[in-house]
Formats: C-alpha cells, sequence, structure tokens
C-alpha cells in the first residue's frame, strides 16, 4: 500500500495490520516528500490518533532527521483534526440555515392557512405569518425556503414605510412585543415573519402593473400580439420595457388552483366601477414611485401584484407588498433584451421543476437543498440591493 494511504487509513481509524506498516521503512523520502506538501494548521489534538502516528514511525529507519519527521507527521494530524472540526461546524452550521418554518403551531389557535401564509383572525385584526413555505406555478412545494418568510416581511414593511405618504395600508406592527398573548409568547415561531395589520374586507381581484414583456405576458404575446386581451405593438422582444404600463386584473385562486387573467371590464362587473378605477390607478401610481426607487438600486422592476382592501368604506393597501414573490425584479447591469433575465426570486426553483418535467400541478415535490440554499441566498440579495441594509437574524 502506498504510504500517504496508510496514513490516511491511521486517521479514519481502519485497520492496518503490521505487514502494510512495515511497507513504509522503504518509503521514508516519499513520506518526507508528501508532507512538506502539506499546509499544516495544527490546532487540536486527539491522542489516540496522534498515538497511531508514533506507532508509525517506530516502523520508520532511525536516522537523525526522524524527530523533524516525527514533528511534521504530528503537525498533519493536528491539521487533519482541524479540517475535520470545520467540516462539523460547517455542518451544524448548514443545518441551521437550513431550518425552516412550514408552519405556525399557536396553542389553543387555529389559523386558515394559504399558500404560503398562516392568518390569525382576531376580530378587528389580524395576525399575518409569512411562513417558509414556498409555491411555484400555483402549486406549494414539501419543503420551505429558509429566512424566506422573514425576507418576505422585512421587504413588505420596508414598503410599506416607503409608500406611506401615498397611501393608506393595513400594518399596524411587525414588533412581536406589540402582539396580544399569547402571539407575544412565541418569537421562535413568528419574529421577524409576521404583521400585525388592520382586517378588511379583502377586493377578490389581483392588481397585477406590467412594465416589461415577461413571464405568462410574453407566452402570450408570442401566440396572439396580446397581454391578458390588451393588442399591443408588434415586434417586441422577450423582456422588453412596454411602451407604457399595462394594468392587468386576475381572480385570487384557491390553494392547489391556478389565478385566472381577466380584463378590466370583467374586474369593473366584481368590484364596480368606482373600486375598479381607484385600484388601477392606485396600482399603476405605486409601481411608478416603486420602479423609481428601485433604478436607483440597481434594480428593474418588471411587474407585480397588489392587493386592497376595505376598511370603515376605505381602501387601503393589504397582503404584502412588492416582494420577490409578488414581483419580478431583475438586476439592472444584468438587463438584456430578448432572454430570460436573473432575478430576486424563486427563479432557481422554476427552473428545478421544469428540469424535472414538473407537471405544475397535485402535489409539490421535495426541493433539493442546494436550489433552497441558492433560493434563499437570492431573496437575502434581494432585501439588501433594495433596502440597502444588511440582512441580519438570529433566532
Amino acid at each position: 500500500m502506498y504510504s500517504t494511504e496508510v496514513l490516511d487509513a491511521l486517521l479514519a481509524g481502519r485497520r492496518i495490520d503490521y505487514n502494510q506498516l512495515r511497507t513504509l521503512t522503504d518509503m521514508k523520502l516519499c513520506l518526507l516528500g508528501w508532507i512538506y506538501d502539506v499546509n499544516f494548521a495544527p490546532t487540536l489534538k486527539r491522542i489516540k490518533q496522534r498515538r497511531l502516528i508514533e506507532i508509525l514511525i517506530d516502523f520508520l529507519p532511525v536516522t537523525k532527521d526522524i524527530k523533524k519527521v516525527k514533528d511534521k507527521i504530528l503537525e498533519y494530524v493536528d491539521f487533519r483534526i482541524s479540517r475535520e472540526q470545520v467540516k462539523r461546524t460547517s455542518k451544524m452550521k448548514e443545518d441551521t440555515i437550513m431550518d425552516t418554518v412550514l408552519q405556525t403551531n399557536i396553542a389553543g389557535m387555529e389559523p386558515s392557512r394559504g399558500k404560503v401564509r398562516d392568518i390569525y383572525d382576531l376580530g378587528d385584526k389580524l395576525l399575518i405569518v409569512a411562513t417558509d413555505r414556498i409555491s411555484a406555478f400555483d402549486v406549494v412545494m414539501a419543503n420551505g425556503i429558509p429566512y424566506k418568510g422573514i425576507i418576505l416581511t422585512q421587504i413588505s414593511r420596508f414598503w410599506f414605510d416607503f409608500l406611506s405618504d401615498e397611501i393608506e395600508h393595513h400594518l399596524i406592527s411587525d414588533d412581536i412585543k406589540d402582539f396580544p398573548e399569547p402571539f407575544c409568547n412565541h418569537p421562535e415561531q413568528l419574529a421577524g415573519r409576521s404583521m400585525l395589520v388592520k382586517k378588511g374586507e379583502v377586493l377578490p381581484i389581483e392588481c397585477v402593473v406590467r412594465g416589461y414583456l415577461a413571464g405568462s405576458g410574453w407566452v402570450e404575446y408570442k401566440e396572439s400580439q396580446t397581454v391578458c386581451g390588451q393588442k399591443l405593438p408588434a415586434g417586441l422582444k422577450q423582456c422588453e420595457k412596454l411602451p407604457e404600463l399595462i394594468f392587468t386584473p386576475a381572480t385570487k385562486a384557491e390553494r392547489g388552483t391556478h389565478d385566472e387573467n381577466i380584463s378590466f371590464e370583467r374586474s369593473v362587473e366584481i368590484i364596480g366601477e368606482e373600486s375598479a378605477s381607484y385600484v388601477r390607478d392606485k396600482s399603476i401610481d405605486i409601481f411608478k414611485k416603486a420602479s423609481a426607487y428601485a433604478e436607483t438600486r440597481g434594480i428593474i422592476l418588471s411587474d407585480t401584484k397588489f392587493e386592497w382592501g376595505v376598511v370603515d368604506d376605505r381602501i387601503i393597501l393589504v397582503d404584502e407588498v412588492l416582494t420577490p414573490d409578488s414581483s419580478r425584479f431583475w438586476p439592472a447591469d444584468k438587463y438584456e433584451v430578448g432572454r430570460d433575465q436573473e432575478s430576486f426570486d424563486k427563479q432557481f426553483v422554476r427552473n428545478y421543476l421544469e428540469s424535472i418535467n414538473f407537471d405544475k400541478s397535485g402535489p409539490g415535490v421535495e426541493l433539493p437543498d442546494d436550489i433552497r440554499q441558492k433560493t434563499s441566498a437570492k431573496y437575502i440579495e434581494g432585501y439588501e440591493r433594495l433596502t440597502g441594509k444588511k440582512f441580519e437574524f438570529s433566532k
């Protein structure tokens, strides 16, 4: 057996017979050359493993250099132990990072559960919890994305603050100390990912504003030169900026079903002309303001969807706002017309599902850890670029 293989076998705890050890007697020079190639980093000590190497050295010829050989090999043992410790520490850190909150469980309280949120009805208020569940193609996956719920909540909070002079919204507080009992006693489930909000009647349409030709809009345009039934100029390319913003409402889907695009006229039939006109105009105004800000952060806001509700006969902005789950954000420095764009959202998940020919219906699948980590990193990058703040969170 080659000398390095014997040494590695000893350090790994595999059995080596004496005949194999004796073969090292004639391999001293090879062993020395190999040892000097190692970048030693002595740290921890394990007497048992050090003794194994001392036994190994006993089978080398006695020379004036044996102490040097012995010292170097012992340093190597420390190096190997240190490396294994780093691996264990990294694994523990990774396990912590990969922890997710897929649903909340507050004793005595029963939430209604949507695709990604748990909602607790508190009478005149709601507690909305953004879990780490993730949906793609309107299907909820079997596992979640680390930190996703926290990131979405904190991005929403940023935009609510940013837009507070522009529009009334439903956020009361995201500070768990402001939550009523028993919720204030469960930071391990709720901290950073929950909002106490005004309770209202949610309008049954989603208000989608599009600034670029992407996603399902691009698919429809290639077939009919329309987006949600609205005629557009000929010759537009994938992800090209539209001549003007377009408003494309949709009906809200139940869990497990798909949203349905509708015309503005149909939205009038559902919520009335006055309300439909108001949410259309306000959605476009907010999009313009948010888009202009995002540009200063090197981000393109391609499209987004807003939700509105009625509180005391006033229409206010509700639910999440301008998050990677409700919007397409693209890095401006990598934008190029005529192709798909990089994004700060769940595109890694969509791409993975496409690669396994996911049928976009039925139960969600288990996402591989590397897809979860990459998606989490994209959400974090989006938060940091939008807000200008470092994402720091510890349980």
